[in-house]
């Protein structure tokens, strides 16, 4: 079974640091049939703190999850670390600051990521599109029993 995020919703949050490149995304995954987007976090560039932007991402991925349906997460600040630390404090999310399509490959298919971190400071829409292009295809190796393994005690 595919458990890839080609057709999956996608929620999207940011600080202010992320909120231009969380735009210039929405718009992109329009213009590329993807329909079920949903903006968190930052409605401008006026400073926000990305522990609360990343607690809206955390709560909807979490009614979508108690509603038994796949979601993707996109989370974006300035370093895109900040925002990674406070995804990572809640049980149901596994976020990975992804800089390339490699590392977004590697993050789905090792670490069944579910949620997309961006450094908006650190790297340009045609590199942010290049990553997510890789995550939403890219499927959890959940038959290599050593990647099984590894997340189950992340839960």
């Amino acid at each position: 079974m595919s458990d890839n995020f080609l057709s999956a919703p996608i929620f999207i949050t940011s600080d202010h640091a992320g909120y231009d490149l969380k735009i210039a995304l929405r718009d992109w995954l329009r213009a590329n049939g993807q329909a079920d987007i949903t903006l968190l976090g930052a409605t401008s560039t006026s400073a926000t703190d990305y522990p609360d932007d990343a607690a809206a991402l955390a709560q909807a991925m979490s009614k979508n999850k108690q509603a038994n349906k796949t979601a993707m997460g996109i989370a974006i600040c300035g370093s895109g670390i900040g925002i990674s630390i406070a995804l990572n404090r809640h049980r149901h999310i596994r976020a990975a600051l992804c800089r390339d399509s490699g590392d977004a490959e590697t993050a789905r298919q090792h670490n069944n990521a579910n949620v997309l971190v961006l450094a908006a400071r650190r790297i340009d829409l045609a590199t942010a599109t290049a990553i997510i292009k890789k995550f939403q295809e890219k499927d959890f190796e959940s038959s290599a029993e050593r990647h099984r393994r590894r997340v189950d005690k992340l839960a």
